[in-house]
């Protein structure tokens, strides 16, 4: 049996998943990208060949995706994160027609098509205000671990407004509102709140089609799924892998690229 392997390199974690013949998930890595792309590339695919117990000359195609797709040095090509997320996004969830990835500094919302093929697509621009980064600077300024955030922002009953659009100064405005006497809850709220509605101008540009996906490492923040819930006015999909599915995504084109190559090739037989 050849596996196939699909290594995402993100700006803040590096995901690998390495699937079966058949499409099913049999190993697993996650680990922080740090200062050293190509090691961190590495790393999460042979901690996912170890997770699945399986031999690295049992892989027969690797794809690089994400920001740092070129670093997957091993990899045999790369594709675009836009094309893995949706192609992920379906295969988990085969009823999306529209997927919102919202990673570390970028957020994407996708429209695809019911075989995953990309149909449109909109990038916040350079700022990450719309982002889990902008969420990372809540987390420093008010001293709470990040996965925590969430579970904080649920227990809000009044959303403060944040109105800045740079995350370099949501510190300044998350502290200001502490000063002012405002609860740490409903301040997260807002917060959470503001990239919800950033999000749902990028999901605006291209079309918001039922089913909606939610992918990327935001997936695993409770408060950004019941926000976005909120504002769209459904149930968006998540699940276990919502967070790998780049990864996923790249891991079932390897797949399609081994099975290629075992199709025959039809001879033409000649005329006359």
């Amino acid at each position: 049996m050849a596996y196939a392997a699909g290594v995402d390199v993100g700006s803040t974690q590096t995901k690998a998943i390495v699937i079966d013949e058949h499409g099913k998930i049999v190993g697993r890595a996650l680990i922080d990208t740090g200062s050293n792309v190509v090691t961190a590339a590495e790393k999460s695919f042979l901690a996912a060949l170890e997770a699945g117990g399986i031999a690295e000359s049992e892989v027969g195609y690797v794809v690089g995706t994400g920001y740092g797709r070129y670093k997957v040095t091993f990899g045999d090509t790369q594709i675009t994160e836009i094309s893995c997320h949706a192609r992920g996004a379906v295969h988990m969830f085969p009823g999306t027609r529209t997927v919102l990835d919202m990673g570390g500094q970028d957020t994407k919302a996708i429209r695809v098509q019911p075989n995953g093929e990309v149909i449109d697509f909109s990038m916040n621009d350079k700022c990450a205000a719309g982002t889990g980064r902008f969420l990372q600077a809540a987390a420093f300024a008010l001293e709470i671990p990040l996965p925590e955030l969430g579970l904080v922002a649920l227990r809000a009953e009044k959303a403060v407004p944040i109105t800045t659009t740079c995350t370099v100064f949501a510190e300044s405005e998350v502290l200001s509102w502490l000063g002012k006497g405002k609860k740490i809850e409903d301040i997260l709220l807002g917060v959470h709140r503001s990239i919800g509605t950033r999000s749902m101008a990028l999901l605006r540009r291209v079309g918001v089609e039922p089913e909606v996906t939610f992918t990327g490492g935001v997936t695993k923040n409770p408060g950004m799924v019941q926000v976005l819930n909120e504002m769209l006015g459904l149930k968006v999909n998540v699940g276990a892998e919502s967070h790998m599915m780049g990864a996923l995504g790249a891991a079932l084109f390897a797949l399609d690229r081994i099975k290629g190559s075992r199709e025959p090739v039809a001879v033409k037989e000649g005329v006359g």
